[in-house]
């Protein structure tokens, strides 16, 4: 059954068995972090949430960015009725059972329906469809939350029926600010543990939880529980809770194609420090290595091409290395690739006339073959004049000069800009 009114959204238990970061979890619009942009008094998303009409909506941010929350928070503010469905649990059974009980609420009640869909990007394209009808009668109020730029995974008719509202990632001032919350509220938080807090600890609970409060909150609850017969959080006890530092960058998804665009990008800009930045970035993260080996074969045609002809030597070399050698040692090869592409000369001369030669072909078709240029491996193909009057170079270089390879309708047409 959906969740109804603000005293059901959020729960009541502050007992040690619900999770620090639930716990925490923003009850009023004032208690939310490092989303000023998107919830000041005269943003959109800031007017609903301090009274407006709710109006459908895709919250598009990284985990932990406030997307559940905000939702919560909508509902709240309106007399409307929450119902939840899950990407990853429900199907469209599940969607018909909600649209029923929101017909008879409307019917019953006259109260609208607000449906929360959580990672809504993983519902395919005909579920996806399923939502239009109800969105478009009003029986449904849709908040959808993804991870996933919803340009490319949230269907054309649905996204035109939404305003999209972009969350970032949260800040490590912010995170910073919520580990002291959490660790000083006696209510909700540690603060009945009367724990101290390491300046270094606090900087870097924050800074590994890369801008999501859920793993800032669960990295902070874990070294509390190693801190108890200390009474100190010290950085070495932080390092242990957070235990592992997991990388933003799910190799499915917009990150993905964020870091891959910042690691190109530099060596095409010839910074190599950057780009090595950014290969370590990859690598940390679990990046496949014959993946960014592909990349730099690319690129060593598309950006350094004829100013270092060597390059695409390098790039195939350092894909062969990383076949042959792997993980972890192959970095060592990809480092000297990639430090090698970022400090070449650069020209983009080839890849720039194969674009002008394909929209050519696109615009005036399959011109003729010149007849002189025609292969004639047959006497009847002979006497039809193919091959006639062809220069073979070699030894003729005056004549072959003179001699046209293009079609006769673009004779004179370059591609190649020439230096």
């Amino acid at each position: 059954m959906g969740v109804r009114r603000q005293e059901s959204l959020f729960s009541s238990d502050e007992s040690a068995d619900v999770p620090l970061a639930e716990r925490m979890r923003p009850r009023s619009l004032d208690e939310i972090l490092g989303a000023e942009s998107v919830l000041g008094p005269a943003t959109f998303l800031g007017r609903m949430l301090r009274g407006g009409t709710v109006r459908s909506l895709i919250l598009w941010g990284p985990p932990g960015s406030g997307k559940t929350t905000i939702a919560r928070l909508l509902a709240a503010r309106s007399d409307a009725e929450l119902e939840s469905l899950s990407a990853v649990l429900d199907g469209i059974k599940e969607l018909r059972e909600v649209v029923a009980r929101a017909e008879a609420r409307k019917a019953r009640e006259g109260r609208a329906t607000i449906l929360f869909v959580d990672e809504i990007h993983r519902f395919n394209k005909a579920q996806q469809d399923a939502f239009l009808p109800h969105v478009e009668s009003g029986t449904l109020c849709l908040i959808g939350a993804t991870t996933e730029n919803p340009s490319f995974e949230v269907i054309a008719p649905l996204l035109s029926r939404c305003r999209v509202v972009v969350l970032e990632a949260l800040e490590t001032a912010a995170l910073e600010m919520l580990v002291d919350r959490a660790l000083t509220d006696t209510e909700r938080g540690l603060g009945a543990l009367a724990l101290s807090l390491d300046a270094d600890a606090r900087r870097f609970i924050a800074g590994s939880a890369h801008g999501d409060a859920r793993v800032a909150l669960s990295a902070l609850e874990a070294a509390a529980d190693l801190a108890k017969d200390t009474r100190t959080i010290s950085l070495a006890i932080a390092e242990q809770g957070v235990q592992r530092k997991a990388l933003l960058y799910d190799k499915g998804g917009d990150e993905h194609y964020n870091v891959i665009s910042a690691f190109i990008k530099s060596m095409r800009g010839s910074d190599p420090d950057a780009a090595l930045y950014w290969l370590a970035r990859m690598l940390e993260a679990g990046e496949d290595a014959l993946f960014i080996a592909r990349r730099m074969v690319i690129f060593a045609s598309e950006d350094v091409g004829l100013a270092d002809p060597h390059a695409l030597s390098v790039a195939i070399a350092v894909k062969d290395a990383v076949h042959f050698v792997g993980l972890p040692e192959a970095r060592i090869n990809l480092a000297h690739g990639v430090a090698y592409l970022a400090s070449a000369p650069k020209s983009n001369a080839s890849y720039a006339a194969i674009g002008e030669a394909t929209a050519e072909v696109k615009r005036t078709g399959a011109l003729p073959v010149p007849v002189h240029l025609r292969n004639a491996p047959t006497a009847l193909m002979r006497d039809l004049g193919y091959g006639r009057g062809y220069v073979y170079p070699h030894g003729k270089d005056e004549e072959a000069k003179r001699q046209v390879y293009l079609p006769d309708a673009l004779v004179g047409r370059r591609f190649l800009e020439r230096k």
